[in-house]
């Protein structure tokens, strides 16, 4: 039986982020994937023209309907826009009993820096969403948010991320894509322990829906029930591939860029 997992995120029309990215991801790792949309997105890589959230009685149709017929095995949130959306699915969460493995991405600003969510939001997500993840995926910006300080080393990582798990007292973990440097590191801490995934930086490449990607994958080998640690090792391969073997075309604005959401044949 295949595992069933759910993306509350935003759409995303040019289809490299948002539910459409984590419909992909979920599908490449044989988990089947449902969506709660909270928004619709227009928005190409590098610019958001303009944002439309789903009216409330519709999302909450939307997340209660595939709770409740279908036996989900793992949630992800990605886009959430305001502090009304973030309520209300803390709400329908808050009532599920056991609750499946959840993965929080905290979406808050855009790649092209167009901001994602809504300023009084953020609280929101720290005092009521943060608990009750089994992971929380920050980026560098992300957690410059969430902690008021500019994150720019390692040692600086390695620091906000227990710090922020200590916090919340849930597992962090902080990508570190942004940072220079050839390697793309990324820490995963919580209250025992510091761990480190490294790749190599794919250069000349212009990224968007790599934290989407990300996060549905570590959703999806959760769905499939593996360890976390396990499931962000394997996450982070698979978002790795998708850099490397990314779509290129050439159209009269320039060069677009789209991650490539498959594993190659030979993969591991």
């Amino acid at each position: 039986m295949s595992p069933v997992a759910i993306t509350i995120a935003g759409s995303d029309n040019s289809a490299g982020a948002g539910i459409q990215a984590d419909l992909k991801t979920f599908s490449d790792f044989g988990v089947y994937g449902q969506t709660v949309v909270t928004c619709v997105v227009a928005e190409v890589p590098g610019k958001v023209a303009s944002i439309q959230p789903v009216d409330l009685d519709v999302i909450r149709d939307q997340l209660r309907l595939s709770l409740i017929h279908f036996p989900v095995s793992a949630i992800k949130t990605g886009m959430l826009y305001s502090r009304a959306i973030i309520d209300l699915v803390c709400e329908i969460l808050e009532s599920v009993k056991p609750r499946p493995p959840l993965v929080v991405d905290p979406v808050m600003v855009a790649g092209s820096g167009d901001r994602l969510l809504q300023p009084d939001a953020v609280n929101e997500y720290s005092s009521r969403l943060f608990p009750m993840a089994a992971v929380v995926t920050p980026n560098l910006d992300e957690a410059r948010v969430l902690i008021q300080e500019k994150i720019q080393s390692l040692e600086q990582m390695q620091a906000a991320a227990k710090a922020l798990s200590q916090k919340y007292g849930v597992p962090i973990l902080l990508k570190g894509g942004h940072l220079a440097g050839d390697t793309a590191i990324d820490v995963l801490a919580d209250q025992h322990s510091v761990r480190e995934f490294s790749a190599p930086f794919e250069r000349g490449i212009v990224t968007h829906g790599t934290g989407c990607t990300y996060s549905a994958a570590i959703a999806a080998g959760l769905a499939i029930g593996h360890p976390l640690d396990e499931a962000v090792e394997t996450a982070k391969k698979y978002v790795t591939e998708c850099i490397r073997r990314s779509f290129r075309w050439e159209t009269p604005k320039g060069e677009v860029w789209a991650l490539r959401h498959s594993w190659p044949e030979s993969r591991a």
